[in-house]
């Protein structure tokens, strides 16, 4: 198989590229998600959305088992960061996962589960076309790991390390205003732990909330840089948020250069995400063209 079918779509900007798959048929191999990825030469984005059954990857031997919690006939997730890489979870990418499956008839009702490699992921979308929609994603109960430091450039930040299905590193940096996070290097990338965080991290930089619970927020990604916006780093960062003023639960607003999204922690410390997904285009591309022009 040389061409495919893909669609485009985007949460706050942070951008993927949708692969209808239920069977797990599409050889989702490194080169070709580097070359769908590629801004340049191939369809460009953060990464990429399988969509295919749990059954299907576990017997294709994507995945090697039915994750804890998840149905072997729901619809999974199988992400993969632009570098090629897998990755445990995806905030963003869930909701516009979510949504492709409503706006194209996939699923009955707007309530429905998620498989991901961190577990099932309960949805809801509401406000749905086959362009728009809002998606509330239940998150499950982040994990906190502890405290650790980060170096960007020759400035050091101590941040709260939590493990939101993938590892994350907020940093609410005292006295960061929204004009001084913008002049952060953050695409430059951060020297981190290597021994806290063995399989690499993402690490969110942040200002203190408001007096409205709104903070400002930018985010380098482990596998694909700095994005837009990134769904499971803001749960991080809120959780981040509420502990720096002293609490463990609350609802808070972050915005990121992608656009604001919600998240709500409870008292028992589950959380929900809430914000926008977008689907752009669909089309089909040729695997070979994106894969072989420069040996990917």
């Amino acid at each position: 198989m040389t061409t495919i079918a893909f669609a485009k779509g985007h949460g706050t900007e942070n951008d993927f590229v949708i692969l209808h798959d239920p069977d797990a048929r599409i050889a989702v191999d490194p080169s070709l998600i580097r070359g769908l990825c590629d801004r340049r030469a191939g369809i460009g984005a953060d990464g990429v959305l399988r969509v295919a059954r749990t059954r299907a990857l576990v017997e294709a031997g994507v995945i090697s088992a039915v994750p804890e919690s998840v149905s072997p006939e729901s619809w999974f997730m199988d992400y993969r960061n632009a570098d090629g890489t897998t990755a445990e979870m995806c905030g963003n990418g869930v909701r516009v996962f979510a949504h492709w499956l409503a706006s194209r008839g996939h699923v009955t009702g707007r309530t429905f589960d998620v498989g991901t490699r961190a577990g099932n992921r309960p949805v809801s979308v509401g406000d749905v076309t086959k362009r728009q929609a809002t998606v509330t994603v239940s998150m499950g109960t982040p994990t906190l790991l502890g405290v650790s430091d980060c170096m960007l450039g020759r400035t050091t930040m101590t941040g709260l390390a939590v493990d939101c299905g993938n590892p994350h590193l907020a940093c609410v940096v005292p006295g960061l205003n929204l004009d001084g996070l913008k002049d952060l290097a953050v695409d430059a990338g951060f020297e981190f732990d290597r021994d806290f965080f063995p399989d690499g991290v993402n690490i969110e930089i942040a200002t203190a909330l408001d007096d409205n619970d709104h903070a400002f927020m930018r985010v380098h990604e482990r596998g694909a840089g700095e994005t837009r916006a990134c769904g499971t780093g803001t749960v991080a960062t809120a959780v981040a948020l509420l502990a720096d003023t002293g609490r463990t639960c609350g609802h808070v607003i972050i915005t990121e250069p992608g656009g604001s999204l919600e998240v709500t922690i409870t008292d028992d410390g589950a959380a929900t995400l809430t914000g926008p997904s977008v689907i752009v285009a669909e089309g089909t591309v040729d695997t070979q063209m994106v894969t072989d022009w420069r040996g990917n």
